[in-house]
């Protein structure tokens, strides 16, 4: 089984509270992307893990895609494994979700490799124990996705845009990041309502040079490279540009792929990991 697992990208993140565990209430417009992995599953008398593209992944228990499978054992009628192989292109540390959308292929994956038939919803649940923004991944389009990541509503197929993006630094400790934030004195909080509905009609016109992001203040000051970046892609075309998630990578949207390859062109001059993409409706493809 060839599973394509595409990354996203946060069009708003806000942060609305915190729950008495200290887990920080998100509001989110997420979308996927056309950059993905690839990931294959074969059955196997017990799991392993292989991974090309990125020789810094550990390949053991610790990695969300294994831990995935280890999730699911319990749901089989019988001891079961898998042999994982992992093909990254999705970089790590970016704010893209690579990780998530990893594990999220191996739930839906070994769900039907092994015959369990889980509904989305357990899925779902299960997708939650391994981090906030694989539940996402589960589903498709344009979405807002809320709580603490278990609230995934789909809005739409959403736009299909030209992208280009950078990953100017290495990222930061998410951790860090939102430690910063909850010490930060003054936040502006993005209109997620307003922004919603510019992405379900599809008004490249009137999309906000910023949309919001409001980790990005924050991991710019530790990262100042991700704010030149982003300063970088407005000056050489782009309608808008902002980190995704808690960065590093930096997007823009570009009015067609012309200008997005133009950009891309210049930004490689200065900047090692820069891709060029479209934002997509499918997160996950399975292939048998």
């Amino acid at each position: 089984m060839r599973i394509i697992a595409h990354a996203k990208i946060n069009w708003v993140l806000d942060i609305t509270g915190e729950r008495d565990d200290g887990y920080h209430l998100m509001d989110m417009l997420m979308q996927p992307i056309g950059l993905a992995d690839t990931i294959r599953l074969t059955d196997a008398d017990a799991i392993s893990l292989t991974i090309s593209g990125n020789p810094d992944l550990s390949c053991d228990a610790s990695n969300l895609a294994w831990r995935a499978a280890v999730l699911l054992q319990p749901y089989a009628d019988r001891p079961r494994g898998v042999n994982i192989t992992l093909e990254k292109v999705i970089p790590c540390g970016a704010g893209l979700g690579g990780g998530s959308a990893d594990a999220a292929a191996v739930l839906l994956g070994l769900n039907q490799l092994w015959g369990l038939s889980l509904p989305k919803e357990t899925l779902e649940k299960l997708a939650l124990n391994l981090g906030a923004d694989v539940p996402f991944f589960l589903n498709s389009g344009l979405c807002r996705v809320q709580g603490i990541g278990e609230d995934v509503r789909s809005l739409s197929r959403g736009p299909k845009w030209p992208l280009v993006i950078i990953q100017p630094c290495d990222g930061l400790s998410t951790k860090d990041i939102f430690a910063a934030f909850d010490a930060s004195e003054q936040v502006v909080h993005p209109d997620i309502d307003g922004m919603e509905q510019i992405l379900v009609r599809e008004d490249l016109s009137v999309l906000p040079i910023h949309p919001g992001n409001v980790l990005e203040q924050v991991s710019c000051q530790g990262r100042p490279e991700i704010g030149q970046a982003a300063g970088f892609l407005v000056r050489n075309g782009a309608v808008c540009a902002q980190m995704s998630g808690s960065g590093s990578a930096v997007f823009g949207v570009f009015e067609n792929t012309r200008a997005a390859d133009a950009a891309a062109a210049s930004a490689k001059e200065r900047w090692e990991k820069v891709f060029v993409c479209t934002t997509c409706e499918e997160t996950l493809q399975i292939h048998v």
